[in-house]
């Protein structure tokens, strides 16, 4: 799957991991987040994401 990195604060997505401590489990596709999902880092939204 494809990882994705955040482009204000460099924090990389990846599916494997997913980000289970804001209701992402591991092997969540980015394109399957929810779309209210923000960067655990900067709080900025999906959007602000392109694969790395």
């Amino acid at each position: 799957m494809q990882k994705y990195v955040c482009d204000v604060c460099s924090y990389v997505y990846d599916p494997e991991a997913g980000d289970p401590e804001n209701g992402v489990q591991p092997g969540t596709a980015f394109e399957d987040i929810p779309d209210s999902w923000l960067c655990p880092i900067c709080g900025e939204g999906k959007a602000a994401f392109s694969k790395e």
